[in-house]
């Protein structure tokens, strides 16, 4: 039960650690996540959510309420466009267990769903984006310069990240207060 488990203080220190690192690193690494012509994106946002799917258990955390949350506060303090992340990060996650239920939860599963998050997420970010006019590429470049490097790094992530962060789910999940 959610209620009763270390995952209840550790979920949302995590999500909130995530989501001030993908500031941080696009910060500090500016020159070289955003040298011309390419943009890469960090999504330790959603990464922190979908591999909370993977690793919730029986504990069944409030993911969608959480990911509601977190993307209303990215929209304000990161986008500017208030509602775009608001709905996608529960989209991602609704999507993520979706396709999980399909496959056993294994490393490569992880990386092929995250895959197809960060690609899902990218996307309709684009064609939100340019339905409105707020970017200009044609989409032969972003799929060039912005999806390829921000699935490559995001995946970095996930092969660097996996195995901590199951380790703390489980940790958190095999004490209870």
């Amino acid at each position: 039960m959610y209620r009763l488990s270390r995952l209840r203080y550790i979920f949302p220190i995590g999500l909130f650690i995530t989501f001030f690192l993908d500031g941080s690193i696009s910060k500090v690494f500016s020159g070289w996540l955003f040298s011309y012509p390419y943009s890469t994106v960090s999504h330790l946002v959603v990464l922190w959510l979908v591999l909370a799917c993977f690793f919730e258990e029986d504990i069944k955390i409030p993911l969608v309420p959480f990911a509601a949350v977190a993307g209303l506060v990215f929209d304000l303090y990161y986008s500017g466009i208030v509602g775009l992340f608001m709905f996608l990060f529960p989209l991602i996650v609704g999507l993520t267990k979706t396709l999980a239920k399909y496959f056993s939860p294994t490393f490569l599963t992880a990386i092929m769903i995250f895959f197809i998050d960060i690609a899902f997420l990218e996307l309709v970010n684009y064609f939100a984006y340019s339905l409105i006019g707020v970017i200009s590429s044609n989409f032969g470049d972003f799929l060039i310069y912005v999806l390829a490097p921000t699935l490559a790094l995001n995946l970095i992530y996930l092969v660097i990240l996996y195995f901590p962060i199951h380790s703390l789910f489980e940790r958190s999940l095999q004490e209870k207060n």
